[in-house]
């Protein structure tokens, strides 16, 4: 299967498709947003993505400010969660900015939308849709965002297997251009985080939906997570994007910047090429070496006309010169006649040999 997002065919026979989620990175700074939209498709991003959600449409102020201490990733932040979220959200008055600058810098812009408006205002702008892993079970809005008729990435982090086929089996109902994307919602950039990215699970999900688009959606630090799922099918990758991961705020510690970027596209580049066919043939830079590194048939001694080949007679050496007898058809050459003198170390060939 392939689908289009953008100019941008997406499958197993297309290149990984990469997706700078500049999420709350631009720090409530449209400059800054367009700032990072030019410098992640320098990089080598195909995909600038924000995240649409207002703090009273996302969080409870109650809920949150009635548990007992800010837990995980949000354990770190300074300010209430409820907070945090109405500073990083992105106004809808810029979504046609950063459209035109996407445009401009030649790729693709979307978003997660974490409301129904936001799924609306977007429409007009957007090629696909994000679905957070927090909104897997969130049926209902996974459901208008398909009803869009427009691909949908789904990240499943911190979910079941059950969650994830109901929410991609209720997808798939409405709209076949559904992208399953694994990952790990954790981000707190620690080591031990990659005990817990189980990218094996890709495999599993092919094994469930043969057809589907795999992804990774990411937030370890380096490049084996990506290689590793890109290996294992992944073709649309998805990590947060900075200029500066020393900056205060809630997504820049974690965040690739544009140097750790680019080395990402270059390294998933080289390893697309390593994958190549499935076939296992000669490859071609090896056409001279199957010659000089194989042995063939050839004569452990003078030979003289009509002298019948032994075992002995015979020397498997290398080279293998194109044309000469190769040492799995020893057996058949036992017996026969030479037809014409041999020098010590010449190749057999069955054209010198007889009856």
């Amino acid at each position: 299967m392939e689908l289009k997002i953008g100019k941008h065919l997406i499958g197993d026979d297309h290149p990984t498709y990469f997706i700078a989620d500049i999420a709350a990175n631009h720090d409530g700074s449209l400059g800054r947003a367009l700032e990072l939209i030019r410098l992640a498709a320098e990089a080598g991003a195909n995909a600038a993505k924000f995240q649409n959600f207002r703090g009273p449409e996302i969080v409870s102020d109650y809920g949150f400010s009635h548990m007992n201490t800010q837990v995980s990733h949000q354990a770190k932040w300074k300010k209430s969660v409820t907070q945090v979220y109405n500073e990083a959200s992105v106004p809808f008055e810029w979504t046609p900015v950063l459209k035109d600058a996407c445009d401009q810098a030649g790729i693709d812009y979307f978003s997660s939308p974490y409301d129904f408006e936001a799924t609306d205002m977007l429409d007009p702008y957007v090629p696909a849709y994000k679905i957070g892993s927090g909104d897997i079970t969130w049926l209902e809005a996974c459901l208008h965002m398909a009803g869009k008729g427009k691909p949908v990435l789904l990240a499943t982090g911190a979910s079941d297997i059950g969650e994830v086929q109901d929410a991609a089996d209720a997808i798939l109902a409405v709209n076949p251009q559904l992208v399953l994307m694994q990952c790990n919602t954790n981000y707190t950039a620690a080591d031990g985080n990659f005990d817990n990215i189980h990218l094996n699970v890709l495999k599993t999900y092919r094994q469930i939906w043969p057809n589907l688009i795999l992804g990774l959606s990411d937030h370890t630090h380096g490049h084996a997570t990506v290689l590793g799922a890109v290996a294992l099918g992944a073709r649309v990758i998805e990590k947060h994007f900075t200029d500066d991961n020393q900056r205060e705020g809630p997504d820049h510690a974690f965040a690739m910047n544009p140097l750790s970027w680019a080395d990402m596209v270059s390294n998933t580049r080289q390893l697309e090429r390593a994958l190549g066919s499935a076939n296992k043939f000669v490859a071609e830079n090896e056409q001279q070496t199957a010659v000089v590194q194989r042995r063939c048939l050839r004569a452990a001694r003078g030979i003289q006309p009509g002298e019948r080949l032994t075992r002995e007679m015979i020397s498997v050496l290398r080279p293998a010169t194109p044309g000469a007898i190769m040492p799995y058809e020893i057996e058949k050459t036992i017996g026969l006649t030479v037809l014409q003198p041999l020098e010590s170390g010449q190749e057999l060939r069955w054209t010198l040999l007889g009856d």
